[in-house]
């Protein structure tokens, strides 16, 4: 079977080849091209599409494609489920779901960095897949430091770091400049991306996507920017002149149905019933 993707891929586009070959179809022919070239390629081949909007196998809400294809083939694997939340950390920018995903991030983006052949950098990720696949089925529970007076040292150390932090918990400034800027930009940037926003306060970007949720409300990042969209759309909802893809468009989502899907899993109710519901409570209150 043929399969055809974006060209210079990096993380999902190799990753899903990866599963593709060694538990779907070992004999999977992967294509790379210009994403201009791949409906016509597509149907010309023919080839199924992946990894690109409006296919079947893409993204869906917080999931990424790799997730889609253990899904959609039944993978029950433990290892493969132990990989990803890995990838999709590292295919989302969302590193705290899996410390793993910066690792997996950094060597994906210096792989392609220094391999320009799309096919040769398939082969190369091939073996860090292997490589990962193996970790996550015989060694995700070892540590690096193996000596026993080592371990106890690190256990009273980070002891000591838990105590410190526990005396003294004071928010951080990046802390507070990421909730200006957030602030700031949430009506005009609905692309707000925690790598974009880490270099503009000069901190790294794994460091505070580990650390994000401490100072804002438990959420991560992406979490955090969907409850303040969905708080957005609520106040649109109020104002009868936007219809609900307009809401869906001002608020960031990628179409209305994505916009309905996410709004009903915070609140509980579709975007129609809760303006109706609103209608009526203002109804009620006039009577």
């Amino acid at each position: 079977m043929k399969w055809i993707t974006r060209e210079r891929p990096k993380i999902d586009r190799i990753a899903c080849p990866w599963l593709i070959r060694r538990f779907i179809d070992p004999e999977a022919e992967i294509i790379f091209v210009p994403v201009a070239d791949i409906p016509r390629l597509a149907a010309e081949l023919p080839a199924t599409p992946f990894d690109i909007p409006d296919t079947e196998f893409t993204h869906y809400e917080d999931r990424c494609t790799f997730d889609y294809f253990l899904e959609k083939y039944r993978l029950t694997d433990p290892a493969l489920h132990r990989l990803a939340p890995i990838v999709r950390g590292a295919d989302t920018d969302d590193h705290a779901l899996a410390s793993e995903s910066a690792g997996l991030w950094a060597i994906s983006a210096g792989l392609a960095y220094n391999t320009t052949n799309d096919y040769e950098l398939l082969e190369k990720g091939m073996l860090l897949y292997d490589s990962l696949y193996s970790w996550a089925q015989h060694l995700y529970k070892e540590k690096h430091t193996q000596s026993p007076t080592e371990k106890l040292l690190l256990q009273i150390f980070n002891t000591y770091l838990h105590q410190k932090k526990s005396e003294k918990k004071k928010i951080p400034v990046w802390a507070t400049e990421l909730k200006e800027i957030i602030q700031d930009q949430m009506d005009t940037n609905l692309s707000l991306s925690l790598k974009a926003i880490s270099e503009d306060l000069n901190v790294n970007p794994a460091y505070l996507s580990r650390e994000f949720s401490k100072y804002f409300d438990n959420l991560t990042f992406g979490e955090y920017i969907r409850k303040l969209r969905i708080e957005k759309a609520t106040q649109l909802l109020n104002a009868p002149q936007h219809s609900l893809s307009e809401i869906a468009y001002l608020t960031g989502f990628s179409d209305q149905s994505h916009f309905t899907r996410i709004f009903k899993k915070y609140t509980g109710q579709n975007p129609s019933d809760y303006r109706k519901n609103l209608a009526k409570g203002k109804a009620d209150t006039k009577g």
